[in-house]
């Protein structure tokens, strides 16, 4: 795989100060190059668990709740016992900031499993203990080059799915379909991939959602029902919403999206991050345009608004 590109909507500045992050496991804490799990763990041999991507904005996690809701859906989605209620997981979360003494600009992966099982199978019956939790917090700014020069994406040839397949709204660690699509767009020399949905309609990008700006800079996304459920996409719906904007969640082409006045891409990390070529054609004038600053502002107060 070449690798002719650096740029990434999960592209973030170097911090030394991860270096010496605790990694919360299981209740205790480890240095990162300590923290482990068991290769009998079932998110190990199978990808079976669920994740949630938070970020740490002066003092406050943003849209928290939301996360929990959406984390404690998946897990009974799949009949996973997290063994810890709402309250339990928060705690969590706020203990492994105050051991590294993070109060702004933080991100966090929060990670659950089935467990550790007797020997690695499908079968979630052969689980002998708890679930597996494990958080880490690291220090991540995006990098500020990527916002100046805008994303390239690539359309893949790998589709997203239906809930009757596999339902991207679960964000399970299943994710071997979506990693095939970047790899493709990596390969040709984009950043990041864009997705069609079975029907050919655009459905999100390989890790993010996305947006174009059509008409009367209006906001286009995806209906959703074959894409992440994207929190930062719902945030900056609202926001946008909120100043008097107009959001339209439809079907769309990729014709649509070649035609668009600007493009950009949502998510936990990058909060809006511009999109300024798409399969080789520029978008708009092929740089970061003025709607797309706009929603990153609007979303930026979103989140102050939040703390």
């Amino acid at each position: 795989m070449t690798n002719p590109s650096t740029e990434s909507s999960q592209g973030y500045a170097a911090d030394p100060r991860n270096d010496a992050v605790l990694v919360y496991v299981n209740g205790e804490f480890f240095p990162r190059n300590q923290a482990r799990v068991s290769v009998f763990d079932s998110g190990f041999a199978l990808g079976d668990g669920i994740w949630e991507g938070l970020r740490l904005v002066k003092g406050r996690i943003i849209s928290l709740q939301a996360h929990m809701d959406r984390l404690f859906e998946g897990a009974a989605s799949i009949a996973l016992d997290i063994g810890m209620d709402r309250k339990g997981v928060e705690q969590a979360l706020w203990q492994t900031l105050d051991r590294n003494g993070m109060t702004d600009g933080a991100h966090m992966r929060l990670m659950i499993t089935r467990g550790t099982k007797k020997t690695p199978n499908q079968d979630p019956r052969f689980v002998i203990g708890g679930a597996t939790t494990v958080i880490v917090a690291e220090y991540k700014t995006p990098k500020p080059e990527t916002r100046a020069r805008g994303l390239a994406l690539m359309t893949s040839t790998f589709r997203t799915s239906g809930p009757d397949v596999f339902d991207l709204r679960l964000n399970s660690h299943s994710r071997l379909n979506l990693i095939q699509a970047l790899i493709q767009a990596i390969n040709l020399g984009a950043d990041e991939a864009l997705m069609l949905d079975p029907r050919g309609f655009v459905a999100s990008c390989n890790s993010t959602n996305f947006f174009i700006v059509r008409g009367d800079d209006e906001l286009w996304t995806s209906t959703g029902n074959y894409s992440f459920k994207g929190i930062t996409q719902a945030n900056v719906i609202r926001a946008w919403q909120a100043a008097g904007g107009v959001v339209r969640e439809c079907d769309f082409t990729l014709a649509q999206v070649y035609s668009a006045k600007e493009a950009f891409v949502t998510g936990t990390l990058g909060g809006v991050t511009p999109v300024t070529k798409i399969d080789g054609r520029m978008i708009g004038d092929g740089r970061p345009g003025p709607v797309t600053e706009r929603a990153s502002g609007l979303y930026g107060q979103y989140c102050e608004q939040q703390t």
